[in-house]
């Protein structure tokens, strides 16, 4: 019995056909993977802005080197590695001009994770509100306080939702590595997060 389904073709088939001038293909390569990749920029720059103008670089630097793509590798590990590349230039040069009071705020909502939707209570009181606020805020900042190594495998695993090893070519490190940074990561975060464990306990 043949199954009627009709299964979406691959990313790689996609970027093939538009290599041989299906332009709707790209279209869906934007649609599928522009939310993942836009998660991951911003949460590298911070800056939602400055996230769109390099997020329409990775889509510049992919257009312009599909000609080069290798059929056997992934094509969500090379828009990430492109992703990545694109926001380590960017740190780079922004280490030439930063200013001693290039300071943000931690709490800024674009730049926090909707931890809030997980609190049960449809009308919680105002000391609830305020502790679900100052946790936010100090998610946000305890993950930019990470190694450098082990945020990027944390934002790559928990906002874009690639499997390990996948994560471990976007990074060029071995896969057990990888493992161990977003442990070390896990690690840090609860432990920057331990005053809060009794209203984490309540949420359950």
């Amino acid at each position: 019995m043949t199954s009627a389904r009709h299964e979406s073709p691959s990313d790689e088939t996609l970027l093939e056909q538009f290599r041989t001038g299906e332009r709707a293909a790209f279209d869906k390569l934007v649609a599928r993977h522009r939310v993942g990749l836009f998660n991951f920029i911003l949460r590298s720059v911070k800056d939602r802005s400055l996230a769109e103008e390099l997020l329409q670089d990775v889509w510049i630097r992919i257009i312009t080197a599909a000609g080069d793509f290798q059929r056997a590798s992934k094509f969500s590990t090379w828009a990430y590695t492109v992703a990545r590349n694109l926001c380590i230039d960017h740190a780079r040069k922004a280490v030439l001009r930063r200013h001693p009071s290039l300071d943000h705020s931690a709490g800024r909502s674009e730049d926090g994770p909707t931890l809030g939707d997980v609190v049960p209570d449809r009308k919680p009181i105002a000391d609830r509100e305020s502790i679900a606020a100052q946790l936010r805020a100090q998610l946000v900042e305890a993950i930019q306080n990470l190694p450098e190594d082990q945020r990027e495998v944390f934002m790559l695993r928990e906002y874009s939702n690639l499997p390990f090893k996948e994560i471990a070519d976007v990074v060029g490190a071995p896969e057990n590595t990888v493992k161990s940074r977003m442990r070390y990561a896990i690690e840090r975060l609860q432990g920057a997060l331990a005053e809060y464990e009794d209203y984490l306990r309540t949420l359950r």
